[in-house]
């Protein structure tokens, strides 16, 4: 367990979640005061808690929902007790699910500029994690859950009978850490963790809080899955500032997250936050307009949209500019190249903006032939 402000913390600077410094189903406006002030290329450790385990139709009690699938009280995060206890505000019927901690402001970020996060550590904090299922959600609303156990409960505390939770433990098997979905028989889907965090964004120059569940420019609810450490999210500021945030940790996601969530599990995290200036920015990412998302292997353009078709039409648009841009490449030729050699991925369908991000290989551009 990473108990808040215990164990390994990379950053320079370290921000905990508490019930002062997240919003619940919301994320920062305008108007939201910092949290936290830093420098560009400053590094930041960030202890993000997962909704699953402290959500209404949970109980909003980690302890006693928790205790339920075997999990002992020393083994439940203080920063989940805590917040679920709070008054922190989450309307349950018109809020997202979302733990969002933040802002933080970055000196010298303009609208205009980008905000480039390099993910340095995702450490677990908890070895158990959920993957959750609820009606009316998820890639087939209508057929699943089916017939689902009595594992919930409502805001009135009464049982939800609409809610599958799938608890997944953690263990360690080969020197890598797996989760573990048993399905009786003692038989059990095993796969490896790939840590990363589905919500990282700028704060929106709009004049209400944002929902937490769908993504847009500002990122956000990306649940993008190739954001893992050594990968580096690339987003356009929008405010002075540009008001940092992130959360719905998860230790693993398959493309698509057709369930409704992933393995949704708490992360500490260590992220670098960098300004690039505007005159910079188009030469590194192309247009600045969309989040854009980089490996060591891989340039990732990304297409928003809440119609599936339309955003993998933005994706190809968002990939043949970034050629264009940064490789000189010509449009029509940018096209063939993707055609060819590219993978075009659904990052999830289940956030009602869905997103498809474009996979384009560096090694392709290494060489001049």
């Amino acid at each position: 367990m990473l108990q808040p402000k215990e164990g390994r913390i990379d950053g320079a600077h370290y921000l905990p979640t508490t019930p002062e410094s997240c919003l619940w189903g919301r994320l920062p406006g305008p108007g939201h005061p910092p949290v936290l002030r830093v420098a560009s290329g400053a590094t930041v450790t960030v202890d993000t808690l997962s909704h699953e385990g402290i959500l209404e139709d949970q109980g909003r009690d980690p302890v006693t929902f928790l205790a339920g699938y075997g999990v002992a009280a020393q083994d439940v995060l203080v920063d989940a007790r805590d917040l679920a206890a709070s008054p922190v505000p989450h309307d349950y019927d018109d809020d997202g699910p979302h733990v969002v901690t933040g802002p933080i402001t970055v000196d010298g970020a303009e609208p205009g500029d980008v905000l480039k996060v390099d993910v340095l550590s995702l450490l677990i904090r908890a070895p158990y994690g959920f993957v959750s299922s609820r009606h009316g959600y998820g890639a087939l609303p209508g057929e699943y859950p089916t017939t689902p156990p009595d594992t919930g409960y409502r805001p009135d505390g009464s049982r939800d009978h609409h809610s599958v939770f799938t608890f997944t433990e953690v263990v360690e098997e080969a020197g890598r850490l797996h989760g573990v979905i048993p399905f009786g028989d003692g038989r059990a889907a095993r796969f490896p963790l790939a840590p990363f965090l589905g919500l990282m964004g700028v704060t929106a120059a709009t004049e209400e809080s944002l929902h937490s569940v769908p993504p847009g420019t500002h990122g956000g609810n990306l649940d993008i899955n190739e954001l893992t450490v050594g990968s580096s999210l690339y987003l356009p500021v929008q405010v002075p500032g540009a008001g940092f945030y992130a959360g719905d940790p998860h230790y693993a996601q398959g493309d698509g997250e057709v369930a409704l969530t992933a393995l949704e599990a708490p992360l500490r995290a260590t992220l670098r936050l960098s300004v690039i200036p505007a005159a910079q920015a188009g030469a590194l990412v192309g247009r600045v307009g969309a989040p854009f998302v980089e490996t060591a292997t891989h340039w990732v353009p990304v297409g928003l949209h809440t119609d599936l078709d339309e955003a993998m039409r933005r994706a190809v648009r968002a990939a043949v500019d970034f050629l264009s841009r940064t490789q000189g490449m010509p449009p029509t030729r940018a096209l063939a190249y993707l055609s060819a050699a590219a993978d075009f991925e659904v990052s999830q369908v289940v956030d009602a903006v869905k997103g498809v991000h474009c996979l384009i290989r560096k090694a392709d551009f290494a060489a001049h032939f």
